[in-house]
């Protein structure tokens, strides 16, 4: 792999072949959001319509001869390509413009390397650079520089091909192991979280829509919140009480992109699988985007991989501020916003606690005195909003949890709401 050189600015190149497989432009919108996340500049953008990539070098000749002459001539530092390259392609395209060249993956996992914070995030960017990196090693030839190793450590007649290798491979088993350890405290802390009846919210959906804006402004959480792609890595979770009084865990998740490469959501599964342990999905999208119908798709594409197409959903339309009239919400499971304003953040949530499953109602009882014990168990799963002392008992207007409902029907006075 070929690191981006550190300095403030690169001045890089996008180049694409459109083989009509999907729509160009607006991939390189996104590529070049992506570079400047990164901390590149781009400086032209080259595309070439072919029926097919080029096997040597993605695309034609005279092509790339021209994107070599235009590198050369504007002292562009960086080839960015928009599809995966091979090893031979990377080395056959950087012999011809004499600058570095990445493509799509390399440059997403450069931003990942950026962004995370914790261990596991780190370590999960690892494992997809170099699980990325090893089938790619043949190609590279002397430009990969190894990862370890020195005398005394090839065997009789070993190359340093074969020495590279055994040293990825070596380091990705450290790593999954770490990485399921890891995962295994995680699923503990889940695990206590449903014994313990905590209903779980995960916000989830494209990269830059305002996920971390949204869970900042609802639970002051302080998390990064920037116009940058991937600008969340490592979920955070923070608690909120909604509209009925019961109280949820919101979940902030990494962002998705469109043609998300396969090892990163390998890689980042154990972040995404917050999602898969929620009770609710908000799939926050951006409605000032002209892409908003395909950043839903693409959320609903990586759920139903993630095999948690089953989840119940609410469809955030963020970003309402942007737009030049504010459109009405379609149903229910529907819900327009605004992150940085506050707009319809009373009907998200009112939203959001009807399409959770009932775990609580919301009643006024009178509870005689004899039975006083019922209070405290109201108070060890439920919450007190009021209560007042009358003759016949202890009158409470309680949220109590659905498995109390038979101890205390007989009690009930008239439901709250």
């Amino acid at each position: 792999m070929i690191e981006l050189k550190e300095q403030e600015f690169q001045r890089a190149v996008l180049a694409a072949a459109d083989t009509g497989e999907y729509d160009v432009d607006v991939s390189l919108d996104e590529l070049e959001e992506l570079a400047h996340t990164a901390g590149a500049r781009v400086v032209a953008r080259m595309v070439q319509r072919r029926p097919s990539f080029d096997p040597a070098t993605v695309i034609g000749t005279g092509r790339l001869e021209e994107m070599a002459q235009f590198c050369k001539g504007d002292g562009a530092d960086l080839v960015i390509f928009d599809c995966e390259l091979s090893p031979a392609q990377m080395r056959n395209i950087e012999e011809a413009c004499k600058i570095p060249v990445i493509d799509r993956t390399t440059l997403i996992l450069d931003i990942f390397a950026q962004r995370a914070h914790s261990a596991e995030g780190k370590l999960q960017v690892e494992l997809a650079q170099l699980q990325y990196r090893l089938p790619r090693l043949a190609g590279m030839g002397t430009a990969l520089s190894r990862l370890g190793g020195g005398i005394g450590t090839r065997g009789p007649g070993e190359t340093q091909l074969e020495t590279d290798r055994r040293h990825i491979r070596r380091r990705i088993s450290a790593l999954k192991e770490q990485l399921a350890q890891l995962e295994k405290r995680r699923g503990l802390v889940r695990a206590r979280r449903k014994k313990d009846g905590v209903t779980t919210v995960a916000i989830v959906g494209y990269t830059n829509v305002g996920k971390s804006t949204l869970l900042n402004t609802l639970t002051n959480a302080g998390v990064l919140a920037e116009d940058k792609l991937f600008a969340t890595l490592d979920p955070t979770a923070r608690g909120l009480e909604l509209p009925d009084g019961r109280l949820v865990m919101l979940i902030d998740t990494v962002g998705l992109v469109r043609r998300l490469p396969h090892q990163l959501v390998e890689a980042f599964k154990s972040t995404l699988e917050e999602a898969a342990s929620a009770d609710l999905l908000w799939n926050v999208c951006d409605i000032s985007s002209g892409e908003v119908d395909e950043q839903i798709s693409v959320t609903r594409k990586l759920m139903e991989e993630l095999g948690v197409g089953h989840l119940p959903m609410l469809t955030v339309l963020n970003k309402c501020d942007q737009v030049g009239e504010t459109p009405l919400p379609i149903n229910g499971h529907t819900a327009v916003i605004s992150a940085k304003t506050g707009f319809g953040l009373e009907e998200l949530l009112e939203k959001t606690a009807k399409l959770l499953a009932p775990t609580h109602r919301r009643l006024r009882l009178c509870i005689p005195y004899a039975q006083s014990g019922l209070i405290n168990e109201i108070l060890r799963e439920g919450k007190l909003f009021s209560q007042e002392y009358v003759p016949e008992g202890t009158l409470v207007d309680a949220l109590v949890d659905v498995k109390l409902l038979y101890k205390v029907a007989d009690y009930q006075v008239s439901e709250n709401h």
